[in-house]
């Protein structure tokens, strides 16, 4: 009876999380929106604004350099559809750029929760600065990268129903 309502504590703890975490992207999601409309605005803005001349040479290159640090992705062992990675990419960023410093379990609690509802079960993500790992994956359902000193494993194994196992 004990050991019930321990499991019913910890899956009110994981449903709490889950609530938690949608509201962070769902709140994430609004403010990347509102960027995105003053950027637009302000694009406009400046296209209305005659334009000043600069006295540094090869801006283009170092705003692409700025550009490429500030990501900082690189991927490290992959099976994975590009679309796929893509979005493990700008999902991991977005979760990123909403903490104030890094808290591993909530990042990978964030990609697991948006692969496995977009994609469907069973994905796992290990999220860290240093760990080992050796992993079985589905076929197209790994990705190893990192952003900046981050490190990310996403993976999916298959998952059979309760009935089928032996």
């Amino acid at each position: 009876m004990r050991e019930k309502s321990g499991m019913d504590g910890a899956s009110e703890e994981l449903e709490r999380r889950s609530r938690y975490l949608s509201s962070l992207i769902q709140r994430t999601k609004l403010k990347e929106d509102a960027n995105r409309e003053e950027e637009e605005e302000e694009e406009e803005g400046k296209e209305k604004e005659p334009v000043k001349a600069k006295s540094y040479s090869g801006h283009g290159r170092e705003a692409a350099d700025d550009l490429k640090d500030a990501q900082n992705i690189r991927v490290r062992a992959c099976d994975m559809p590009p679309e796929l990675q893509r979005r493990a990419f700008h999902c991991a960023r977005e979760a990123l750029g909403a903490m104030p410093k890094l808290d591993s379990k909530r990042l990978a609690l964030a990609l697991k929760k948006e692969f496995d509802s977009s994609y469907g079960p069973a994905w796992h993500c290990i999220v860290g600065t240093s760990f080992g790992s050796y992993v079985t994956h589905s076929l197209g359902g790994f990705v190893y990268f990192s952003i900046d000193k981050v490190y990310i494993l996403l993976f999916r194994t298959a998952v059979e129903p309760l009935d089928r196992q032996p």
